[in-house]
């Protein structure tokens, strides 16, 4: 299984200057084109499956709009002794 990751972006802070959609090494992100924040700007969203986790995306945001979670393959259990 490989690890996975997702992105939760805080609206109230995304200014849509799309960093994170130029720095995402899987390029998953993109600007919601259909939704506008509170502030009018288009937000950050993931548009497809593959993200890891890497965390770039929320080291480059200057807003500090976006948090990144990210679940790690299970460890594997020792075989019992026959």
């Amino acid at each position: 299984m490989a690890v996975t990751g997702w992105i939760e972006v805080n609206e109230a802070l995304c200014k849509g200057c799309e960093l994170c959609v130029h720095y995402c090494p899987v390029h998953v992100l993109a600007l919601d084109e259909e939704r506008l924040t509170p502030q009018g700007y288009h937000p950050a969203v993931l548009v497809a499956e593959g993200c890891t986790g890497c965390t770039l995306c929320a080291v480059v945001c200057p807003e500090g709009a976006i948090t990144v979670y990210r679940e790690e393959k299970p460890k594997r259990r020792a075989r019992a002794a026959a």
